[in-house]
């Protein structure tokens, strides 16, 4: 019987990592974790404008005058003369990762709309874009851009290369894969197991999209979706994976191209972050503190170990929806009320989950 007020469907794992790396509530390790993004729940935040002093900082709201106040002559020109300057939008500069021009960007609130402005700057569709990475240019899936830019990245955009089909026997019960999607349709894969049936196959790399299996399109499923469904496939079975790689670089070391008089001695090191969210607008946060990422990263290994995904945007929803629980029972009752229900999370895992946020929260974890 479950111990929550709840009953969960209970999931199979989607990996080999779980039967070879099962983590418990008080493992010390944090994985490696991105971003993805997932549902908010967060009230309306206008996006505030950057700066013109050089400093990223939330702008000053005026206080809402006394309905009292009798303005002194003049007042009302020069009310009327300020609400007419405006400031600059969030700005953030772009390149595609093969080579181009830097692109700026702005007014987007989630992914989706981010790789449309990224199209728009380009001249390319939408669906060219299969991912993008924060401050280089290469397929580094620690840099993967997510839920969270900060202020001062770098953007670069990777495009659809060369399609492929790899045949494939399922002799083992898992392949070897950890998926992640770009939060706009494409899952792709984010990390291999070493000496899993796909790390024996030469031709599938780290970065490559999964378009196809057999003749079921994958186009605008999540990753959790893709996970499954490669879990589904029997062993012993012979399927067709369609793949599509990112566009390789034209030459091997780009950059932001901007004068060197006028560069800022890092980029990538802003102290607030512009929060993407699937289901409402994007709102500039402070970055988050040593613990909270120390718990994101147990989380997100976590996820990966039990399913098979990585998603730092779905980790962090879990943390925020845990950090002011008290108790497992609220905890496991707030994701049963959640969007996170779909997941269909075990007792075992919730458990897990609660361990590594109560660690988190004690200190127990470092970053």
């Amino acid at each position: 019987m479950s111990l929550f007020s709840k009953k969960r469907k209970p999931v199979s794992h989607m990996t080999a990592a779980e039967t070879d790396h099962h983590h418990n509530s008080g493992s010390n390790g944090p994985s490696s974790m991105m971003e993805e993004t997932s549902g908010g729940r967060h009230p309306h935040h206008p996006l505030p404008p950057i700066p013109t002093n050089g400093h990223h900082s939330l702008p000053h709201q005026p206080s809402t005058p006394s309905r009292h106040h009798h303005p002194t002559p003049g007042s009302n020109s020069a009310a009327s003369a300020a609400a007419k300057v405006t400031q600059p939008k969030l700005v953030f500069h772009c390149q595609q990762a093969h080579g181009s021009p830097t692109g700026l960007i702005s007014g987007f609130t989630n992914v989706k709309e981010l790789y449309e402005k990224i199209a728009e700057c380009y001249d390319i569709q939408p669906s060219e874009i299969l991912f993008c990475t924060l401050n280089t240019h290469k397929v580094d899936m620690n840099k993967l851009l997510g839920g969270q830019i900060g202020l001062d990245d770098f953007i670069f955009a990777h495009r659809k290369g060369r399609p492929k089909e790899i045949e494939i026997t399922k002799s083992e019960d898992a392949l070897g894969l950890t998926i992640t999607d770009n939060g706009a349709g494409y899952a792709f894969i984010k990390r291999i197991k070493e000496g899993s049936i796909i790390d024996r196959m030469k031709y599938i790399n780290v970065g490559d999209h999964i378009e196809r299996i057999d003749q079921t399109s994958l186009v605008g499923c999540r990753h959790y979706e893709v996970a499954k469904m490669l879990k589904d496939i029997p062993k012993g079975t012979t399927f067709i994976m369609r793949l599509v790689e990112p566009l390789q670089a034209g030459f091997s070391n780009i950059g932001p191209r901007t004068n060197p008089g006028t560069a800022k001695k890092s980029y990538g090191s802003g102290k607030e972050t512009l929060r993407l969210r699937a289901n409402g607008p994007a709102r500039v946060e402070e970055a988050p503190d040593s613990v909270v990422e120390a718990a994101v990263e147990k989380i997100n290994s976590l996820l990966e170990s039990f399913m098979g995904i990585n998603d730092a945007d779905l980790a962090t929803q879990i943390w925020e929806m845990g950090q002011e629980k008290t108790n497992t029972m609220d905890f496991a009752e707030a994701i049963d009320n959640s969007d996170l229900e779909a997941f269909g999370f075990t007792d075992d895992f919730i458990f897990e989950l609660w361990g590594a946020i109560t660690d988190a929260k004690a200190g127990r974890l470092r970053k």
